[in-house]
């Protein structure tokens, strides 16, 4: 069993504190991704995991121990870097053996771990080959597979596919998924991109400025976004915000006058004080469908139609200058400079939240 927690953990550099109190629970076998923006702190929350950053306060616990003060090289944790940090004058195989070596493991015991990660990674064929003789995709499973060799208790990936190219990516993602189901360690993934997230992980850990905004499964966030933040991260293309105020609280649901005309219910609880107050209204692209005038929630002028053959976007502006995209199925007719009207989702499909906080209004029970 390889468990995980972070109590109340913070971490500061000099007078900047960049992590602010964050609390984990990670359990055995999970695989769990930290998503967001370049700065918000996934990497140094991972170093400190790792060992390669002193916690400032809070308690770091492998195994329901404190590791706070145990070095990274003692925790039987494994990392995989960005940079694939290979050493180039070795081969594969040198580059799998080398850690192994330097904690004076048995050659038969080397060379036993060494083929199967090989063979893991598809990579047999490659181990008399130096890291410069190979593609991205090769130097990454290279990488993987010195973690692997190492048989850790819970591997640590640090956006290890931001440098592979967009097809790359998506081969790589499946490579690891099978790992991970193949080994059944505890991972921890860092990245910053959201489909990755989504994808990959049992659970997903959505950081913002050092702080955690929400933590659950994937599809929990995507249809329960704690907030406006969590809201327009998860989702591609990103969640549309629309400005309005509450006109009027019902015992199931709310309407919410539109600053870009129309008023639109949102099945949800609230408080009858908040009336007149403003909110932002949440509705993702693809539950948005075009209709003529006599239906219309708003009309959108179109500035900009992307056609993929399969489906189509359509972006532009509503008469309140708030910008809005459309996720179609197929293909479309409209063009640029073109006025639609548009129906904002089912009402079970729309998000509230509060215009002052950013939290999302609660749903019904």
């Amino acid at each position: 069993m390889s468990t995980l927690e972070l109590k109340q953990v913070t971490k500061t550099f000099g007078a900047t504190k960049v992590i602010h109190g964050i609390d984990l629970a990670i359990n055995h076998g999970e695989f769990i991704v930290f998503v967001g923006p370049s700065g918000c702190g996934k990497s140094t929350l991972l170093r400190m995991i790792a060992g390669l950053e002193p916690v400032s306060t809070g308690a770091v616990e492998i195994d329901k121990a404190v590791v706070n003060d145990v070095p990274a090289a003692e925790r039987g944790l494994a990392m995989v870097f960005q940079s694939y940090a290979l050493y180039p004058h070795m081969s594969v195989r040198q580059n799998l053996s080398f850690g192994l070596e330097n904690l004076k493991t048995p050659k038969p015991e080397i060379e036993r771990r060494v083929a199967e990660a090989a063979r893991m990674l598809r990579m047999e064929k490659l181990l008399e080959r130096r890291p410069g003789q190979l593609s991205g995709g090769q130097r990454q499973r290279v990488a993987i597979g010195r973690a692997v060799v190492r048989e850790p208790k819970i591997f640590l990936f640090d956006e290890p596919l931001s440098n592979l190219d967009a097809e790359l990516r998506v081969q790589m993602r499946v490579e690891i998924g099978n790992l991970h189901q193949r080994l059944g360690n505890t991972m921890i993934y860092v990245t910053h991109d959201q489909v990755e997230a989504m994808t990959m992980a049992d659970r997903i850990a959505v950081l913002k400025d050092g702080r955690l905004e929400q933590f659950g499964k994937p599809l929990d966030l995507y249809n329960r976004p704690a907030n406006l933040f969590v809201a327009g991260f998860i989702g591609s293309p990103r969640m549309n915000f629309l400005s309005g105020k509450i006109a009027a609280v019902r015992n199931s649901s709310v309407d919410v006058a539109l600053d870009a005309g129309g008023t639109v219910t949102v099945p949800c609880a609230a408080d009858g004080a908040l009336a007149g107050a403003p909110v932002k209204l949440g509705v993702r692209p693809e539950h948005i469908r075009l209709t003529d005038g006599k239906e219309a929630d708003v009309k959108l002028s179109v500035t900009l139609t992307e056609q993929l053959g399969g489906e189509s976007y359509l972006h532009g502006a509503l008469s309140s200058d708030e910008a809005l995209s459309v996720r179609l199925a197929g293909q479309t007719q409209v063009k640029r400079g073109d006025a639609v009207g548009l129906m904002l989702a089912d009402p079970a499909l729309r998000y509230l939240f509060n215009g002052e906080t950013g939290k999302a209004f609660p749903p019904l029970a």
